[in-house]
């Protein structure tokens, strides 16, 4: 058995099909000076094809998963658009009288060297993304097909040294029972279209496995622990069936209660609102039965594209989102790029801490004119349902009275051009960082709700990268610290009279829920898949037996403590008089 990484849920049991690289190794060709107008015209003629063949499975993928997943593509049409990338080989063309195909080889080649350099995983991902649009302009130019599989190919679990979203698609994902990559990240595009399609996935294998894969090998993949058996025994083959078999049954047994109100025997409501990044993402939530949207994330707009996104396109999304919701509350969080989310047309500095530099409020404060193009498109937007504002990454009054003021601005600006919006539209922020928390009552005076960002909180406050597998451990929800905090939030929202929310993964921790409870917070928002467990859970516990839980917790000094907690609270409760049946 072999601990990877999991980068899409569920579990797949079958035979591998290891994919060839994609890669073409080309004699260094020369040309005579006569010949360089015919080489560009091979390479013009090479883009051409390339850019047809792209927009083409953006289309079909747009009609399978929806237009954000399918907008991945339009960062490929970028790559075969950007200056440096064309004239990179379009100098080594002319200067060096070298074939087209290979100025192109050498250019991929040269970029992903640069790029893979880089201590940035982001620009990783981007690496990728250049070798996979480079070989998809070699191919053109070399005349050679794509890779296919028989007609009679029946279904694997496909394994590659990286996986590129061209390589997924022409693969026919409906063929695809798993995926398995040596390196990769989840945030990477394959992993998002992974996610989309609904392929349980796996990454980062490399260095951890000894024997090689090779086509035909059995394979077991679990996408939500990121576990890899090779070759694993009939009987582990049988159990992980039955797993299998029983994560689908309580998956089917569970939206039996996705229309259920989510309230707790003692008759204590808890709204389970989604996070969504798209239109396919509400459409899940919906589904599983959330109650409006406690945080769009509305940097997807922005990345995976050759330019910032225009006020009309943003305001098409916005009203599509709050339509759906059909009077439920809509919750736009604002521009949350920098960090590990970069955009390729737009240089942000290099920074030694990028996490805690140049990003989310502070980078919307700069340039309030982007800030003010989205603001805009929301307030439209908000004619049409309950749509809310939300700022991230706040640390100070100062920094909520400047936003407040472009938002009154371009509140001012649309009532003289005579544009419909609401006028009273509510503006909150996210708790993230340990300074908030500590003035959560001066912050309290000046918004209309908090959300606690628990996973930026928990890393701002324990100091701890979660993606650094050697201090991973360390990354604690149930650190007490946390939970204090937390507490402080609440009390400071309460004493105010705003509502408050936990946003994050701890949200959809059913082990949690008495501690939401015992804390009085009426929002949780969370991932669609999360939704419905966290449902059954608050169906079965007690408002009133968590109260005194919460005593409890607050004397724990540990993380493991509460834990230990929690886990007897579940035990000694799941059958408690008045509560329901569980179901898992």
């Amino acid at each position: 058995m072999i601990q990877a990484l999991g980068a899409s849920q569920g579990i797949a049991i079958g035979k591998a099909f290891v994919l060839p690289h994609w890669e073409w190794e080309l004699p260094d060709q020369k040309i005579d000076v006569a010949d360089l107008a015919k080489e560009f015209d091979r390479l013009y003629e090479g883009i051409r094809r390339s850019k047809t063949e792209i927009n083409q499975m953006k289309t079909e993928l747009d009609e399978v998963v929806g237009s954000e997943e399918a907008s991945i593509f339009d960062a490929h049409l970028a790559i075969l658009e950007d200056p440096v990338f064309m004239n990179e080989i379009q100098g080594i063309i002319q200067r060096q009288y070298k074939v087209a195909e290979v100025a192109v080889k050498e250019a991929i080649d040269h970029f992903v060297t640069m790029f893979d350099l880089l201590d940035d995983e982001y620009m990783k991902e981007r690496a990728l993304d250049i070798k996979d649009v480079g070989n998809r302009l070699l191919k053109h130019l070399l005349g050679a097909p794509d890779i296919s599989l028989p007609e009679d190919t029946q279904p694997f679990v496909l394994v590659v040294r990286e996986l590129s979203p061209s390589q997924l698609v022409h693969l026919k994902p409906e063929l695809v029972l798993g995926i398995v990559t040596m390196v990769g990240s989840p945030t990477s595009h394959a992993a998002i279209m992974a996610r989309a399609f609904g392929i349980p996935m796996v990454m980062g294998v490399e260095g951890k496995i000894e024997q090689t894969i090779n086509t035909g090998d059995l394979l077991i993949i679990d996408g939500g622990t990121g576990m890899l058996q090779v070759d694993p025994s009939s009987e582990t083959v049988s159990r992980y069936t039955d797993l299998r078999k029983r994560q689908i049954a309580v998956r089917e047994q569970l939206l039996t209660i996705a229309e259920v109100p989510s309230v707790t025997p003692d008759g204590v409501s808890i709204t389970l609102a989604a996070n969504i990044s798209s239109l396919k993402e509400l459409e899940a939530a919906l589904s599983n039965g959330a109650k409006g949207v406690g945080l769009f994330r509305t940097e997807f707009l922005y990345m995976d594209r050759s330019h910032f996104p225009t006020e009309e396109e943003q305001f098409e999304v916005y009203r599509a989102v709050v339509q759906k919701l059909k009077g439920e509350t809509l919750i736009i969080r604002t521009l949350d790029i920098g960090g590990d989310k970069q955009l390729d047309y737009y240089e942000l500095p290099e920074e030694e801490n990028p996490f805690l530099g140049f990003r989310a409020i502070r980078f919307s404060l700069e340039r309030k004119d982007l800030f003010k193009t989205q603001l805009r498109a929301i307030l439209r937007a908000s004619e049409y349902g309950d749509v809310q504002i939300m700022y991230p990454l706040i640390t100070s009054v100062e920094e909520v009275r400047e936003a407040n003021e472009v938002l009154a601005e371009a509140k001012r600006e649309l009532s003289e051009e005579g544009i419909p919006h609401r006028a009273f539209t509510k503006a909150g922020i996210m708790i993230e960082v340990p300074a908030a928390v500590a003035i959560a009552d001066l912050l309290a005076e000046e918004v209309a709700f908090f959300s606690i960002g628990t996973n930026d909180l928990i890393q701002f406050t324990l100091a701890v990268d979660r993606m650094n597998e050697q201090i991973s451990h360390m990354y604690e929800p149930y650190h007490p610290a946390i939970l204090r905090m937390i507490r402080t939030v609440t009390n400071a929202a309460k004493a105010q009279g705003i509502p408050v929310s936990i946003c994050g993964e701890i949200a959809g921790d059913v082990n949690a829920i008495p501690i939401w409870l015992g804390l009085g917070i009426e929002e949780l928002s969370l991932s669609a898949q999360a939704i419905l467990p966290v449902k059954e859970s608050i169906l079965r516990t007690k408002a009133s037996d968590s109260r005194k839980l919460l005593e409890d917790v607050f004397r724990c000094k540990t993380a493991k403590e509460v834990r230990a907690l929690a886990d007897l609270f579940r035990a000694e409760t799941a059958l408690a008089p008045g509560s329901v049946q569980p179901l898992i």
